[in-house]
């Protein structure tokens, strides 16, 4: 019988559960980057997984070279209560960009994405390139793709709707941007344009007492996450969770008119 659950496919034959989630990811990454065949031997050498038996998550990585220090995809699902699948993260990176370290400190602690502790110069210097908060990267403007691929791996598991984790505020806005509602956290969206306003609480916030808070950050999306990023809201930016009906837009944009 075909699992319908990451918790199922882990329990799989590794060779099995290899097939399964290699439907994850984008084929235009194999054209791209003119790697071997999905389904074929030497693709082993670029693709990393975890996803031991007994476990409800799965994390994969596919490096576009074998000796690469990062991927060009990484991906983390898991399984909610009910069985439905939960995007935790979901990173594409260029290789042939500059790379930032915001993922680690100058004495090699990770930073978790920013969440735990954070590298500001390193953080400095990808906002001046136009990087957005957690990015070591440049992405690889494939997400329309990525989307497809994926839902038409949720419905190949049975499902109709999954759920993603943005991690920050413009993950989030891209999401709703690709269909997406929210199942927690759009009184935070929404507390976040009424503050970016006119007349919005956060305004006087943008001051420029760090690099991360921007009197532009008003009118863009990047800006913004990078002044949350940085405090502004006096809080973090967590539990947000929004979900997505297979080939279906939920047409939800929590703020207009406002620029990348």
């Amino acid at each position: 019988m075909q699992p319908s659950t990451i918790g199922g496919i882990n329990n799989l034959p590794e060779d099995e559960k290899r097939a399964i989630y290699l439907r994850v990811i984008p084929r235009g990454l194999f054209e791209r980057f003119n790697l071997p065949a999905f389904n074929s031997q030497r693709i082993r050498n670029f693709t990393k997984f975890k996803f031991a038996p007994g476990s409800s998550d799965v994390e994969f990585s596919l490096f576009h070279e074998e000796r690469f220090p990062d991927p060009i995809l990484y991906g983390h699902l898991t399984d909610t209560l009910n069985g439905q699948i939960h995007i935790l993260l979901y990173i594409m990176n260029n290789p042939d960009s500059p790379r930032y370290n915001v993922d680690a400190t100058p004495d090699g602690q990770t930073t978790k994405f920013g969440t735990r502790r954070r590298n500001l110069d390193a953080e400095a210097a990808a906002l001046a390139d136009g990087l957005a908060p957690g990015q070591v990267r440049r992405g690889l403007n494939m997400l329309d793709e990525a989307i497809q691929t994926f839902e038409k791996f949720v419905k190949f598991l049975g499902h109709d709707i999954y759920f993603v984790e943005p991690l920050y505020y413009h993950n989030a806005v891209i999401f709703e941007r690709h269909g997406f509602a929210y199942q927690a956290g759009r009184r935070l969206m929404d507390r976040v344009q009424k503050g970016f306003a006119a007349d919005g609480d956060l305004l006087p916030r943008l001051d420029g007492s760090t690099p991360f808070r921007q009197p532009a950050a008003a009118n863009s999306i990047r800006l913004r996450s990078w002044a949350i990023h940085d405090g502004i809201l006096g809080e973090s930016f967590t539990s947000v969770t929004m979900y997505k009906h297979v080939g279906k837009s939920a047409g939800i944009n929590s703020c207009p008119d406002c620029a990348w």
